[in-house]
């Protein structure tokens, strides 16, 4: 299927500290890669579940008693670990952003390498598709997309171009919209502005961030006391809600504190940020902006 290596494999499952017969969670499982490893360190009376809500990942499903795909969203991982009859876990595992095996097929439309229809949806039975949010959205809506998920200065005059050029005629195509918005793709540094359009457009159609806090708020509630979870991130915008969370307990603002100063906080971070080594990026581009962050439960 086309799926690369497992990004930071051995570190990622480290940080788990599996138990042979702990209960894991790996929410992003696409090519198998990190749940195999966490297979190989389990016993006979281990299990691990996964999530992903990508039909092309159940080409990669492991022939093992002790695992079980499911085909859904993470969004409700304690919903669908409740379904199997467990309430808590040793530990969650996420490798965040797009499989290799997308960017690589061109007409999900995820990768700005290839021409492909606008499409960008992790899960090709959800109704909201790229096309949707250039052709749809309303101005403002747009611009705040363009300036909160893609970091874009721009993001007015974009959202301004493409809404008047939609007038024209549906903008349908990765070709079109590069076409749509070339006053912007400065030649030296064409590719990073097509990326910032790129992942702005895909969170949204994903709600990659909305999704994120529903997985972080549910953490606390499914892992066992010191279970651990193991977070890998690939942009800005994961990372700090990862890092808050892990921090205090929320996204945004501070916890309350007591009369000395002090608060109380689920989770506590295992180490330091760990990041690939330059030996691992140049074997596995895909690993040059993960930022992994490991914690466990109070």
């Amino acid at each position: 299927m086309g799926y690369h290596n497992a990004v930071l494999l051995k570190e990622t499952v480290d940080g788990l500290d599996i138990k042979p017969d702990g209960i894991y969670v790996d929410v992003t499982f696409g090519g198998g890669g990190h749940s195999k490893e966490i297979l190989s360190r389990l016993g006979a009376n281990g299990r691990l579940y996964a999530f992903d809500q990508d039909k092309d990942a159940l080409a990669n499903s492991i022939e093992d008693d002790r695992f079980v795909l499911i085909n859904e969203n993470f969004r409700y991982i304690k919903r669908f670990l409740r379904f199997y009859g467990v309430k808590e876990v040793d530990g969650v595992l996420a490798d965040f952003g797009v499989s290799s095996h997308q960017f690589d097929v061109a007409e999900r439309g995820f990768s700005t390498r290839f021409e492909a229809d606008l499409d960008m949806r992790m899960n090709r039975d959800n109704k909201l598709s790229a096309f949707d949010v250039i052709n749809n959205y309303d101005e403002e809506r747009l611009r705040v997309v363009l300036f909160q998920y893609g970091e874009l200065r721009q993001s007015p005059a974009m959202a301004r171009v493409i809404v008047a050029e939609r007038a024209k005629e549906d903008i349908k195509t990765s070709k079109q919209l590069k076409s749509v918005l070339k006053q912007f793709l400065n030649h030296k540094k064409e590719n990073k502005v097509l990326a910032q359009i790129y992942q702005a457009i895909r969170i949204e159609v994903n709600q990659e961030i909305e999704v994120l806090k529903e997985l972080l708020l549910q953490t606390p509630e499914i892992l066992k006391t010191n279970g651990r979870l193991s977070f890998i991130s690939y942009h800005s915008l994961e990372d700090r809600l990862v890092k808050r969370f892990i921090r205090n307990g929320l996204f945004e603002g501070e916890p309350e504190r007591d009369v000395f100063g002090n608060f109380e906080v689920p989770l506590k971070k295992v180490g330091r940020l760990i990041v690939p080594t330059h030996a691992e990026i140049k074997l596995n581009n895909r690993a040059r902006s993960a930022k992994l962050r490991i914690a466990k439960k109070l």
